[in-house]
């Protein structure tokens, strides 16, 4: 009987030692905002320190010619689904194209199907209601702030990077500290909550986006810099500190083996280099871009070459090694799947491809990528349909077709010598991969997605300025208190639950008490701890408001005093386009900067 009960623990202890190898990798992905290639010292720049990074640089398998979309909602759509951002719907920052369409699976539904604890931390920028929230696509925790960048049109008011509300599983909540801090301090107690199950963490620094806001002591070191610059290059060295505090934290928990760390940046530099010409698309003038020519938006490589950093010491991925070839973000998920034995039976969706293999080999497969920039700030975005022919890069080993020029990057990195007319076979093959990549990428482009009110699934649906379609955008806070954009602004909402609803029209967001007249306070700002700007705030003599949903059309008057203007609307169970008018005593119209929809009688 002994001898059975000692055979049986044998058995048992060997079950469970399997069942504890077994366990899956940790993931945590680190990304950051309008940080370029060149922004980091590893990579070359001679003024900006980054020991955090440079050391995950020196431990990790790094992709040399890693590419992402020229802009920060493109890229975030192609990271979380593996697929190029136009398929997903998203090739704009704002306008509702912005929206990760709803049969999209994500990087968080993988890993949260797989059993893996998932969190996402600072920067969604793929929707902020129902159905395109983080809550709705996979993640189990999220803290995030509203829309692209902190103090955005659909953010909490007067939010400025320090002591900000944020919303906590889609309520507002205060939180104190600076954003980068608090982003990475909410990841390691994530860390720390889940030290005994796999876990998915999405780390995504809204720094260093404009305003450049940064306490004083990341700005001095840089004082020999333009403001500007200084700034931008003391946000990144705040980022640079608190990957370290997290790396840290991940060795004492014993968990830095068997946790794979991703770092990349969401596209090229917005502050890193002066750039001759238009100011996107030309060379460096001052400041550092690592030899490319192009900064954020640009269909030239300063535009989209990105770093991609991969640590998984458990797994041999360390050592600083590279592999080369043409990779983009798009390969990440299919990369996870494999590293991580995730269960995932439609792989035929991914436009990327698993770099496994190749993480280990040292050389990825010969294939060609395509990325393009479909931004149209500072014009009317009209109804904001794909583009073909805009602003794109075809990338084959190191030839690029950017439009009609084609250049080859072994000898001339910079893009300066088009060598189509001496490569024409070149020019036309790479040619061809465009015209077949444009027919996949645009079989739903006229397709939209609306807001969908549901209110057992979100009570109040807002739509701030930055969704509106139409005229100019009112993106950020500072567009709204300036009174600019939103001429002809429009977009679409679905009723998922058909009923009556309240429509609520207002100049200003509700948290910040102000009637429809009225003129805002100025933005906070402390001059140790902010670029200090000049933000004129406009009022509007408003005289009447107009609402039209489908069918129904409805103006009111305003009164000075009021702060919203309510219309009750009977919404069917379809796809409507709605748009709004505040119209001036002068005769002048302009959309209203926030709507909100509310079933009326779960809000009597």
């Amino acid at each position: 009987m002994i001898k059975l009960i000692s055979v049986a623990l044998v058995v048992f202890a060997g079950l469970f030692s399997c069942l504890a190898e077994e366990r899956k990798p940790n993931v945590i992905v680190i990304i950051t905002d309008d940080q370029g290639y060149g922004d980091m010292s590893c990579h070359g720049n001679p003024y900006l320190k980054t020991p955090e990074m440079d050391r995950l640089h020196d431990e990790s398998v790094r992709l040399t010619d890693f590419h992402v979309d020229p802009t920060c909602a493109p890229t975030r759509a192609a990271l979380m689904t593996g697929r190029y951002s136009a398929r997903t719907g998203v090739w704009l920052t704002y306008g509702s194209r912005h929206h990760l369409r709803r049969d999209e699976v994500t990087m968080a539904d993988v890993f949260q199907r797989n059993g893996y604890r998932t969190a996402i931390f600072g920067k969604w920028h793929l929707g902020d209601n129902y159905p395109f929230r983080p809550t709705d696509r996979g993640f189990d925790e999220s803290l995030i702030h509203g829309g692209g960048v902190i103090a955005e049109s659909p953010d909490y008011w007067d939010n400025n990077y320090y002591d900000d509300t944020y919303f906590r599983n889609n309520k507002p909540e205060k939180v104190k500290g600076y954003c980068t801090d608090v982003w990475c301090n909410e990841t390691i107690k994530f860390v720390e909550r889940n030290t005994e199950r796999p876990f998915f963490a999405y780390l995504s620094f809204n720094a260093p986006h404009g305003p450049l806001h940064v306490p004083e002591s990341y700005r001095k070191p840089y004082a020999d810099q333009s403001p500007s610059r200084a700034a931008f290059y003391g946000m990144i060295a705040c980022i640079d500190e608190n990957i370290g505090k997290l790396m840290k934290k991940l060795n004492e928990l014993s968990l830095d083996r068997d946790t794979i760390v991703v770092f990349l940046n969401d596209n090229g530099t917005n502050g890193g280099a002066g750039i001759d010409g238009d100011g996107r698309n030309g060379w460096v003038k001052d400041g550092f871009n690592a030899g490319m020519r192009g900064r954020k938006t640009s269909r030239y490589e300063g535009g989209h070459r990105a770093a991609c950093f991969i640590r998984w010491p458990k797994g041999g991925l360390n050592g600083g090694r590279d592999v080369n070839g043409v990779t983009a973000q798009i390969d990440l998920l299919p990369t996870f799947i494999d590293l991580c034995g995730l269960q995932f039976d439609n792989r035929d969706r991914f436009d990327g491809i698993s770099l496994a293999e190749a993480l280990r080999t040292g050389k990825a497969p010969e294939r060609t990528v395509v990325v393009h920039d479909q931004g149209r700030f500072g014009n009317p975005v009209g109804d904001g349909l794909l583009i073909k022919e805009k602003d794109y890069s075809v990338m084959h080993g190191s030839w690029r077709l950017v439009g009609k020029e084609l250049f080859n990057l072994e000898e001339d990195l910079g893009q300066r010598n088009d060598v189509a007319a001496q490569h024409p076979e070149m020019a036309e093959r790479l040619r061809g991969e465009y015209e077949a990549w444009w027919k996949h990428i645009a079989e739903k482009s006229d397709e939209y997605n609306p807001f969908v009110i549901n209110p057992s699934k979100q009570q109040t649906v807002l739509i701030s300025s930055q969704n509106l379609l139409g005229g100019n955008v009112a993106y950020s806070q500072r567009s709204v208190r300036k009174g600019q954009g939103g001429e002809f602004g429009w977009t679409f909402i679905d009723a998922e639950v058909p009923g009556t609803y309240l429509i609520s029209l207002r100049r200003w967001p509700r948290e910040s008490n102000l009637s429809i007249c009225a003129e805002a306070p100025p933005y906070p700002m402390d001059p140790s701890t902010h670029k200090m700007m000049k933000i004129p705030c406009k009022a509007f003599d408003v005289v009447s408001a107009r609402l039209q949903v489908g069918a129904f059309d409805q103006s009111k008057p305003v009164e000075a005093s009021d702060q919203e203007i309510v219309f009750e609307v009977n919404l069917p169970k379809e796809a409507q386009r709605i748009q709004t008018w505040f119209t001036m005593k002068d005769g002048g119209e302009i959309a209203a900067y926030y709507t909100y929809i509310e079933n009326a009688v779960f809000n009597n």
